[in-house]
């Protein structure tokens, strides 16, 4: 598929990249993005709220001991380990955005709304996420890694010295992945930011240590079946190359007979 140049593009060009659908409306005028937009509730918003709190409260606790045990002879393992968090979560980030956008619905208990329609409403209204603020883009990340986290400072108190000491470069990894999944979605955000952002996120973005804007643009073409990755992107070209998502998609296609991506496409034809 075709790349555009990063420069030309305005947060609307991601819209026009959505299928052709006569007199459909795309982005924050579309009916399904309508709808979507406003199964937001209160209680989900507090769900946030206490997430990214909890979250960033564990974080520092564990960043803080993390550097109490570490040692000069720990330096080889603790960058392999960083460099393999960071790949571990980019991993985890494609697998979780390619089963949220491909199978499930709004309509499923509790996990429907809460965590499918925000998948839904991105792909009809890309551009939406950069009008949400730090606690709704960040909210649900934060959640997921609260067990690991909590898992993680229990050790940190309970553990003796000799323990922690010994197993802190295994930490290292946990703690590097656990970072670049809380900050997926923040770096989902700024690839489809446009103006206005930090120097030093663009800088991340042109080295492509983080998500690409020009890379991230090839998901968003319909019906949005590859290149699912968000958190660098490394691994994007090479799962597409040995088409993984494809062959898992035959595997439970051919398991359950459901359709992938049916309920998106339900959604993004949605006229009123």
């Amino acid at each position: 598929m075709a790349e555009r140049g990063p420069g030309a593009a305005a947060p609307r060009d991601e819209a026009a990249e959505e299928p052709e659908g006569g007199g459909r409306r795309w982005g924050a005028q579309h009916a399904g993005a309508r709808e979507l937009a406003e199964l937001y509730s209160p209680g989900k918003r507090l769900q946030e709220w206490i997430s990214v709190i909890l979250c960033f409260s564990l974080i520092c606790f564990n960043f803080y001991n993390l550097l109490f045990y570490l040692r000069l002879e720990h330096t080889p393992s603790v960058l392999v380990g960083i460099f393999a968090g960071v790949i571990t979560a980019d991993f985890l980030s494609g697998l979780f955005h390619w089963g949220a956008d491909t199978w499930g619905s709004v309509e499923l208990p509790i996990v429907g709304k809460a965590f499918i329609r925000p998948f839904r409403e991105h792909h009809i209204d890309p551009t939406a996420i950069t009008r949400h603020d730090f606690i709704e883009t960040n909210g649900d990340n934060c959640f997921m890694t609260l067990v690991p986290l909590a898992n993680m400072a229990y050790k940190f108190v309970s553990f003796s010295p000799e323990a922690l000491c010994e197993s802190c470069p295994w930490e290292c990894y946990v703690f590097a992945l656990i970072i670049f999944i809380t900050m997926t979605n923040q770096i989902h955000k700024w690839s489809h930011t446009y103006f206005g952002l930090p120097r030093w996120v663009v800088f991340l973005q042109d080295w492509h240590i983080i998500l690409p804007r020009k890379h991230h643009r090839i998901h968003h073409v319909s019906p949005h079946e590859t290149y699912f990755c968000i958190t660098t992107g490394w691994l994007n070209y090479p799962l597409e190359k040995i088409r993984f998502w494809r062959c898992l998609e035959n595997i439970i296609q051919g398991l359950t007979g459901e359709k992938p991506r049916a309920d998106d496409m339900k959604w993004a034809q949605k006229i009123k």
